[in-house]
């Protein structure tokens, strides 16, 4: 295998200096071209686009952008008649006359191109232009969650559940599609966390902090190949001046209970510095409401169970950043960034199970109330380094990145039994305590080579080294001394070592264009379950290949193919073989031996003027990964684990539609069609083969009232679909918002209604055999909320760096 991992490296590194050798163009030793770009006042102008053009038929040769004094430079030319422009927003395209570049004259300088203000332009302009809320891209979709006001005062994972396609079941699982395994990345970096608490750090994170949410659903070779169903990324807002600038944010909500938020950001940057850094702190209070009834047979005899209970939880989440990038020179810079969360939380459970030999008639109950608290802190530190290599668009860049997690959750069990015809039995005490140690190694270096002004290389290679250290305790109370139970209790400790490397291919013809890609990734790991002695060691490598195809037929009409091959790693937690219980009836466990999962992905897509959109998707998962809810009859217990069944088969439509009613009001519309089936020729002694089609549609409108005030309803509608072992009704709602700009635009106010009817709620039932249950969970959905934003400082200058570190896979499948 490592031979093979080797060998890939190999060739790819060949073909990176046969690309370069086999491509290099004829050019005029010492051949440049350079000058300062100025406005009317003779004020240097930064960030203007400067385009070298054929002087005989204005076809684009180089471009580069001017410096913060106004300097460009492009080296390295062929002979040629040129002749050069340079724009920017809200000024008039300045364009010089002909030149030549030859071996007489191989250098031409330009000491002042003047820049015009376009007074017609900005005299005309009145109201900005306001992005809709989803908008559809070539190989993405966008929802604008900055722009709207609905999603005011909420949390990301509360914004998450309004995008188009995406749904958060009762265990926060994220699925895109109908499918679950998505691959969740903050800012172009992957979270590193196990599913539930990618779920709880969006549930801590305020929406004030996002800018977009990326949905892509068929990602190429560049990205690390987890995540069958694509990839979320979830874009923060990013300061854009020079200077000092920064934002002010607060806000409070209240449901059945309050809730409340606040944060600060702050950029500093000029010409040989970017400075910045924020900080946002939360605290929630949330509710839920759940009853399960549910019938176990054993032998002859048949016994009802009727659960009912809730529970309230309390966080105090405090998440921060700072980063410093410094400028080398205009083409190299060197960055380091730190990032983090200290989250704390409390967890009060109540809940009573009648049983008997009917739900009518119990003839005892247990009555639990499960005490949980937890500490989650996470420093993730990121060096990084980029270095555009020369004008035709040569990029190195590099990351090294260290990240250290720390998370402990402790839970005391109360459970008292009262028999309706006798004697009680004594109450038990059960204590847990669950210690988490995750350590993460991250080395990354990608690679752009342009071979000509329509192809463009890429290629790079990355390492990880992950070790996580679970330490399940499991004590219960007897004689007034708590006492560790060696049967239930168990250490967890797994070291996964993966190494990868990708190469690129873009080719741009008139109106197709083409992009092919190759991945490959080697996997090391080991599964060591201390206490039972339990190992479980794999070492495998895959291929990951990827083609993307996009042909123009008319001016307004575009069609596109795409497929990919695709992985999914099982998150940490869901190896560790512990259970994790509710009451004595209800736990969670853990399964050691589960296997990666393998998607292959197809998709076709028409788009027309860029803004209406139609998608077909197909794809096929073997050995997938899933949650599933499963009886224990020896106990008489219900319990929840993850097992690798056989496949999972998905075809879908998506159609997406802007509509405007006027000037005053607009819409984003979406429809998602699909199938999901699965497959398991044997699922603890049964077989599984199951399917249903399910839709799910989204509306949002905005409504412009005047110039400082506007408002937004948002509607959503999922219908009841089928996953795996489970029956899932369907749902609804409608969120509302109002917003007001004050103090010239530098600040606004927004309230929001969420869930205004009280409507979203979730039943689910069981599709496996021999299993009757019927869950109905209620979360605290109708919330109330105001927020306030207030802009300072300067706001005419560059954003800093967006980072896409080397820590991109593993830190999804950890806990905050």
């Amino acid at each position: 295998m490592k031979k093979q991992y080797l060998a890939s490296i190999l060739i790819i590194s060949c073909f990176l200096v046969n690309a370069g050798i086999s491509f290099a163009q004829s050019k005029i030793a010492g051949s440049k071209v350079s000058g300062t770009v100025l406005d009317q006042e003779r004020k240097a102008l930064d960030f203007a686009t400067i385009s070298l053009l054929k002087a005989k038929d204005s076809s684009l040769v180089r471009t580069a952008v001017s410096d913060l004094e106004g300097n460009f430079i492009i080296k390295d030319l062929p002979g040629g008649e040129y002749i050069l422009t340079a724009s920017m927003v809200g000024f008039v395209k300045s364009r010089t006359e002909a030149f030549s570049v030859n071996e007489a004259n191989p250098v031409k300088n330009f000491p002042q191109i003047i820049v015009a203000k376009d007074s017609k332009m900005l005299g005309e302009v009145t109201v900005k232009a306001i992005k809709p809320f989803v908008e559809r891209k070539i190989d993405r979709m966008v929802v604008n969650v900055e722009n709207s006001i609905a999603s005011a005062g909420s949390t990301a994972l509360e914004v998450l559940q309004t995008a188009p396609g995406v749904t958060v079941d009762q265990n926060d699982n994220i699925s895109m599609q109908g499918k679950q395994g998505v691959l969740v990345m903050i800012d172009g970096k992957q979270t590193y966390m196990s599913n539930a608490d990618v779920a709880n750090m969006l549930r801590n994170m305020p929406s004030s902090q996002i800018e977009t949410i990326e949905l892509i659903t068929n990602p190429s070779s560049k990205y690390d190949a987890a995540g069958n169903s694509g990839i979320i990324n979830i874009r923060t807002k990013k300061s854009n001046t020079v200077g000092t600038n920064g934002t002010f944010t607060a806000g409070a909500g209240y449901g059945d209970n309050y809730r409340a938020n606040g944060g600060i950001s702050l950029n500093h940057r000029n010409k040989g510095i970017n400075l910045f850094g924020n900080y946002n702190f939360a605290s929630m209070n949330r509710g839920q409401y759940m009853i399960i009834d549910r019938e176990v047979s054993n032998s002859s005899v048949k016994t009802f169970f009727g659960q009912e209970g809730g529970f309230l939880r309390k966080n105090d989440n405090n998440n921060f950043k700072a980063g410093l990038d410094l400028f080398l020179n205009k083409n190299n810079t060197i960055g380091i960034l730190i990032n983090g969360y200290h989250n704390a939380g409390n967890e009060l459970y109540n809940n009573t199970t009648l049983i008997g030999r009917s739900f009518s008639q119990p003839d005892s109950s247990v009555i639990a109330v499960n005490d949980g608290n937890s500490r989650y802190k996470n420093m993730a530190y990121n060096l990084n380094y980029k270095s555009v290599l020369d004008t035709s668009g040569k990029e190195l860049s590099f990351d090294l990145d260290y990240s250290r997690y720390n998370g402990n959750e402790k839970t005391l069990y109360d459970n008292h039994f009262v028999n309706f015809n006798g004697p009680d039995k004594d109450p038990s005490y059960i204590k847990n305590s669950t210690p988490s140690f995750i350590n993460i190694k991250a080395l990354k270096i990608d690679y752009t080579m342009p071979l000509n002004k329509t192809t463009k290389f890429e290629a790079g290679l990355k390492s990880s080294i992950v070790k996580t250290d679970n330490d399940f305790r499991f004590e219960q109370l007897n004689g007034g001394t708590w006492e560790n139970d060696i049967r239930k209790s168990n250490q967890f400790v797994y070291d996964e070592n993966v190494n990868a490397a990708y190469m690129n291919l873009n080719k741009q013809f008139k109106s197709t264009s083409i992009q092919m890609g190759l991945r490959a990734e080697q996997t090391n790991s080991n599964g060591n379950s201390v206490t039972t002695s339990k190992k479980v060691d794999r070492s495998y490598i895959d291929l990951f290949p990827s083609i993307f195809l996009n042909q123009t037929l008319l001016k307004d009409h575009d069609l596109g193919i795409s497929y990919s091959r695709r992985i999914d790693r099982p998150s940490y937690d869901a190896l560790n073989p512990f259970i994790f219980y509710l009451d004595q009836y209800t736990y969670n466990q853990g399964n050691p031996f589960l296997n990666p999962q393998y998607t292959n992905n197809f998709e076709f897509s028409y788009n027309y003027k860029k803004t209406y959109n139609v998608s077909m998707n197909y794809s096929l998962t073997r050995d997938v990964i899933s949650q599933v809810l499963l009886p224990d009859t020896a106990k008489k217990a219900l319990f929840q684990t993850n097992e690798n069944l056989d496949k999972q088969t998905n075809f879908g439509l998506t159609l997406n539609s802007p509509v405007s009613f006027a000037k005053w009001w607009s819409s984003s519309n979406s429809l998602l069609l699909f199938y999901l089936g699965f497959r398991a020729s044997d699922l603890h002694g049964q077989e599984l083969n199951n399917g249903k089609f399910a839709w799910q549609f989204n509306s949002q409108h905005k409504i412009i009232i005047n110039k400082t005030l506007s408002a937004e309803i948002m509607a959503d509608y999922r219908s009841a679909m089928q996953y795996s072992t489970l029956n899932i009704s369907s749902q609804y709602g409608v969120d509302l918002g109002l917003s007001k700009t004050l103090m010239n635009k530098k600040a606004s106010i927004k309230f929001a209604l969420s869930d205004a009817f009280n409507t979203r709620k979730q039943t689910i039932t069981s599709a496996y055999t021999g299993l009757n249950y019927n869950l109905v969970q209620k979360n605290e959905t109708r919330i109330g909320r105001i927020s306030f934003t207030y802009r300072f400082g300067k706001s005419e200058i560059k954003p800093e760096r967006r980072r896409s570190t080397g820590l991109e896979d593993e830190q999804r499948r950890m806990k905050n």
